[in-house]
């Protein structure tokens, strides 16, 4: 809903209401008036004017510029016709002209609908009328029309704030979009096409001849998507320990970071959907080998199909950067935890641990293993993946989902269907 409907609402129910109380006026100085026949008349057709144009003031799509001109001249004619209807005493006291407050109801119209400098240019054109109507600038003449003029100009300009909150809100709303659908594609590129094009990279180098000259095109695409699926998406940041992310580090030999020397292109997880439950073990025993031990707990660990699915893809991505960083003899233990309010999963190998400085250059080099396949994952399931690390003591990683993140997911994806 717009920001400035609820001034519209307010708007339509102001007029009724300050037109009973002109009404109301009316009647009560019926017989004080030298032409109380004019009174009258004007009043019939300001009633019929405000129960026709009721709706006009709904919503800024109806209220139209000839609309607020004529709102403003039914008010402005009224306020001159007050002399030729009232007598000079009564008007030299003070007495209200024949619309009374309800004049300020199509000033507000101009402040709303224009900002302030159209609240501003209507105010004036009624307290012009109000001083040819008394003759004089009196005192309290002055100070009713310098109520009228700061109130319009107010109102005016919050309205104006208003509208550029508004905008701005909208604005920032479609850039998060856009950078979380981003981040999800650069994820899927980082699992799949960055790792293959790295392990042909490799294998080139190693076979020699025509492949290497495949190896060293298939090097300068894979630098070439980096760049691109990095570009105003990853920010060197720490975690919520004040531990900076760990990166999928460069290899020694200066080659990329995607597989070992002999290791495959990780597969990407399994098909990610927001169904029915799914038992996260059936998802991490796959990575259970000679170097890997896996650690569950012996009931099933439920969670809806999408939240596992994406869980156990950011735990493939921290048992690659064990492989590549660590090395192929390095040793990894995935442990899976069933806490009453959470699910955790711990990755911690024998690795050499994280060198100092080396967290920041990765993410600058666009190497996304940490800051979207693992932490952009985790932070897209409402939960927190965190690092704890020293050099020569290995790394442990630890992700947690929020079992009450994991149902808003499911149920978002329930309503999406």
């Amino acid at each position: 809903m717009s920001v400035e409907q609820p001034l519209w609402q307010a708007l339509t129910a102001y007029r009724v209401l300050t037109l009973l109380y002109a009404l109301g006026l009316c009647v009560y100085s019926f017989d004080d008036y030298d032409h109380p026949a004019g009174a009258v008349v004007y009043m019939a057709v300001l009633t019929l004017w405000t129960a026709l144009t009721f709706r006009m003031v709904s919503s800024a799509e109806r209220c139209t510029r000839r609309f607020l001109v004529g709102d403003l001249g039914i008010a402005v004619t009224g306020i001159l016709l007050t002399p030729l209807v009232d007598n000079h005493d009564r008007i030299a006291e003070g007495t209200p002209t024949l619309p009374s407050i309800w004049t300020m109801g199509a000033v507000l119209g101009f402040a709303i609908k224009g900002g302030w400098r159209w609240g501003a240019s209507a105010s004036t054109v009624v307290c012009a009328a109000n001083v040819i109507e008394r003759g004089e600038f009196a005192q309290d003449t002055i100070h009713m029309l310098s109520l009228v003029w700061v109130a319009s100009v107010g109102i005016g300009y919050v309205v104006e704030v208003a509208r550029a909150s508004e905008r701005t809100l909208a604005r920032a709303l479609r850039i998060e979009a856009a950078t979380r659908e981003r981040e999800r594609l650069a994820r899927d590129i980082h699992d799949s096409v960055l790792q293959v094009l790295a392990m042909v990279q490799r294998r080139g180098a190693a076979i020699g001849g025509e492949a290497a000259e495949l190896g060293r095109m298939a090097g300068e695409q894979e630098i070439a998507l980096r760049t691109l699926v990095s570009t105003g998406l990853v920010t060197p940041s720490r975690g919520a320990d004040g531990v900076d992310a760990v990166p999928d580090l460069p290899d020694p030999d200066g080659l990329p970071d995607a597989v070992g020397p002999s290791a495959e292109p990780s597969v990407p997880g399994p098909e990610r959907s927001d169904g029915g439950p799914c038992d996260l073990r059936a998802l991490l025993a796959p990575h259970a080998g000679s170097r890997v031990t896996f650690s569950e707990p012996g009931a099933p660990v439920v969670l809806p199909a999408g939240v596992a699915g994406e869980l156990a893809a950011a735990v493939g991505a921290a048992l690659d950067n064990v492989r590549v960083h660590a090395g192929q003899d390095a040793h990894a233990w995935i442990l899976l935890e069933d806490e009453p309010d959470a699910v955790m999963v711990t990755v911690r190998d024998d690795g050499p641990g994280i060198p100092e400085g080396r967290l920041a250059d990765a993410e600058a080099e666009g190497r996304l293993g940490v800051a979207l396949s693992i932490r952009g994952r985790l932070r897209d399931l409402g939960g927190t993946a965190a690092w704890i690390s020293a050099p020569g003591q290995g790394t442990e990683v630890e992700l947690t989902v929020p079992k009450a993140s994991a149902r808003k997911a499911k149920a978002k994806g329930e309503a999406a269907r």
